[in-house]
């Protein structure tokens, strides 16, 4: 089933810089977003269609999309360096730019990361190196959290990691959208809506209730 969940993944060569951090050059708008496995560095295909549907969204509004850095491969473990360089940027952009609204987001694994990334605390069974949650006033920086294919908890034991839990500051700001039969988000068998998300309608729901959430004073 694993070795399925790799294959399924196709990739889409995406690169982004992040701003320079400096309150002068600071966006309105910035998207934190982590791939899914197998994809190459970047946002990946499923990053780069919400970035895309997300973008006219926004309106006027300024908008930059760091890529989460991480090896998205199936060595789960080593995604304990995707959730500390999403933990790390997001710190210093909330410091740096403390008006920019952040969108987190994440596709399978990605998704994994990001939930990580929101966690109240360290989850019970994650590795004794697990990186400390995030300072709570940083939840006052980030507009939306959008999930796609989130791993339940059948698929995060199977691999051998801790179920993700959404701390409490995001649950409001979160969306997280699982294809209907999609086999790593939920109980059905379907494998192939998993590779289906970047020409879904799950793309524009989240992007929608990502601008709905930027759109809030």
């Amino acid at each position: 089933m694993v070795s399925t969940w790799a294959l399924l993944i196709t990739p889409i060569p995406t690169v982004f810089a992040a701003p320079s951090g400096s309150t002068g050059s600071c966006p309105d708008v910035e998207v934190v977003f982590a791939r899914g496995t197998d994809e190459p560095a970047g946002v990946g295909k499923v990053g780069q269609a919400f970035v895309d549907s997300l973008r006219p969204k926004i309106g006027p509004k300024s908008m930059a999309v760091y890529a989460v850095d991480y090896p998205a491969t199936m060595d789960f473990p080593r995604a304990m360096s995707g959730i500390n360089d999403a933990s790390s940027h997001v710190e210093q952009m909330a410091t740096s730019c403390p008006n920019t609204k952040m969108v987190l987001g994440g596709y399978s694994q990605g998704a994994a990361i990001m939930g990580f990334v929101t966690s109240a605390a360290i989850p019970e069974g994650a590795p004794e190196d697990a990186p400390r949650p995030m300072p709570t006033d940083v939840a006052n920086h980030v507009a939306a959290v959008t999930l796609f294919s989130t791993p339940s908890d059948q698929f995060m034991s199977m691999v051998g990691q801790p179920g993700i839990v959404i701390g409490p500051a995001y649950v409001a700001k979160t969306t997280q959208l699982c294809a209907s039969g999609d086999p790593i988000c939920s109980s059905g068998g379907n494998w192939a809506v998993h590779d289906h998300y970047a020409t879904d309608a799950t793309i524009e729901q989240g992007a929608a209730f990502a601008a709905g959430r930027i759109s809030q004073p």
